[in-house]
């Protein structure tokens, strides 16, 4: 239950960051003592495998306003920010990566812009500092999932912003098994908007998407946002339906007149080789829609907490 006593809760995940951890408190410390609010921060240990549990131990024995929570298993970044949203109190929740590549001291417009009536402010990365291939996959994603559903989806903004508690409340009511965070806030609705905010090179370390976890994780996203896919392959199949009736009445009429002699053995095989990877991927697609529905149906919760400290 959200408690107005906290003005703003700064959630961030947090996976191999023993390093940056003590920085990022300290960073926020700076940001809020200009703001002058009251102000919690909950990180959130997805089971890193280093020593980030340890550092955010000793972080919340030195300060009672440091939350930290940790998780029972590895259940990946946006079920661990849907983690930290469960257990942040605050009028405003502002969720940042633990990198400092989202600055702290940028929240500070991000929270001057709430006052002009808005729920949720998203961080725009102008100039973004990541590598070129993130930057790529980044883009050819938004333009994937904007073609799939109908949305635009711009790849400039990510978790960064400030939220309303009455937004977090609504994203931690939809009831979805994948959980994409962003995608989320945008669904729930609420009067937004986005400002530019300066983007950070990492701290420290590297990116621990791979490029199979951003395949894995734009293909779920993806179906489940979005039944495109299906219809898609409706289409597909209505329109070889369509030719193949064309061209059947062009070889009936070809038979007709007497220009077939002796069907050809190459034309029959390719159309059965072609229609039937066209059966096989249609029935794969809709065979995925049927396990997501099943995942769903299970109702088994998106995350695990193991300790919470503060």
């Amino acid at each position: 239950m959200l408690n107005s006593s906290v003005e703003i809760s700064f959630v961030s995940p947090v996976y191999k960051a023993e390093n940056i951890l003590p920085k990022l408190v300290e960073e926020i410390q700076k940001t809020v003592s200009q703001l002058n609010v009251t102000y919690e921060i909950v990180l959130v240990d997805d089971r890193s495998p280093d020593g980030s549990w340890e550092v955010m131990q000793k972080l919340s024995q030195q300060f009672k306003e440091v939350k930290s929570v940790r998780l029972s298993k590895n259940f990946g970044q946006h079920p661990t920010i849907m983690a930290g949203l469960s257990q942040a109190k605050g009028n405003w929740v502002v969720v940042m990566d633990c990198d400092l590549q989202d600055q702290p001291k940028e929240v500070i417009k991000l929270y001057q812009k709430t006052k002009e009536g808005f729920d949720v402010v998203f961080a725009r990365r102008h100039n973004r500092q990541d590598s070129f291939y993130k930057k790529m996959t980044s883009k050819v994603f938004s333009v994937i999932y904007g073609y799939f559903t109908d949305t635009k989806y711009d790849n400039t903004i990510a978790n960064f912003g400030i939220y309303s508690s009455k937004v977090i409340q609504g994203v931690l009511n939809m009831n979805d098994y994948i959980k994409s965070f962003p995608l989320f806030v945008k669904w729930v609705g609420f009067k937004s908007t986005a400002i530019d905010v300066e983007h950070s090179e990492r701290f420290e370390g590297e990116t621990t998407y791979t490029l199979k976890k951003l395949l894995s994780l734009a293909f779920n996203t993806i179906i489940s946002f979005s039944n495109k896919p299906l219809k898609l392959f409706v289409k597909f199949g209505l329109t070889i339906s369509f030719l193949s009736f064309l061209f059947g009445l062009f070889t009936l009429y070809q038979a007709l007149i007497g220009e077939i002699q002796v069907l050809g053995y190459s034309t029959i095989v390719v159309s059965i080789w072609f229609l039937s990877g066209v059966i096989i991927t249609t029935i794969g697609v809709s065979g995925i829609y049927v396990g997501k529905i099943f995942d769903q149906t299970k109702n088994r919760p998106p995350f695990v907490i193991d300790k919470v400290l503060n």
